[in-house]
């Protein structure tokens, strides 16, 4: 056999090694849990909530999806001043701070708007129910598992 194809050989072996490998690895290796899914799993399948409660989830969830998207998109449009403000000052200089500064200010929005979105469903929720709701919720933010 000569080189070229003693070559293409190996890369072809190894190009189904690492295909077959990527499957073996998603068969065996749990997906990750996106933040939040766990609340989410417990308010819509754990605590039977009745219809009026439903509907008026639904409505803060609507809510809070486009609150959270234009703060996302305000962190996105931060990151690139941060950027443009690196590439200009090449170190931790005024215009890098002041970025910074407002980036972590939209983060700190963003949780507080998480967080009041979390409380008002609270509120939707029967006293027999706020006791796993509150689990959920100490679980999604302690858990150790992200």
């Amino acid at each position: 056999m000569s080189g070229h194809a003693r070559l293409t050989l190996c890369v072809i072996a190894c190009f189904i090694a690492a295909i077959g490998g990527v499957f073996v690895g998603r068969a065996l290796l749990p997906a990750p849990v996106p933040p939040g899914a766990a609340l989410h799993d417990v308010l819509h399948h754990k605590l039977a909530l009745d219809a009026e409660q439903e509907a008026r989830l639904q409505v803060l969830e609507q809510r809070f999806a486009v609150r959270r998207r234009a703060l996302e998109l305000e962190l996105r449009a931060d990151n690139a001043k941060l950027a443009e403000a690196i590439e200009a000052e090449h170190g931790n200089g005024p215009r890098v701070a002041a970025a910074v500064d407002q980036s972590h200010a939209v983060m700190g929005e963003l949780q507080k708007a998480t967080l009041a979105h979390i409380f008002a469903m609270r509120q939707l929720l029967r006293p027999n129910q706020t006791g796993k709701f509150d689990q959920a919720v100490v679980k999604a933010l302690t858990d150790d598992a992200r």
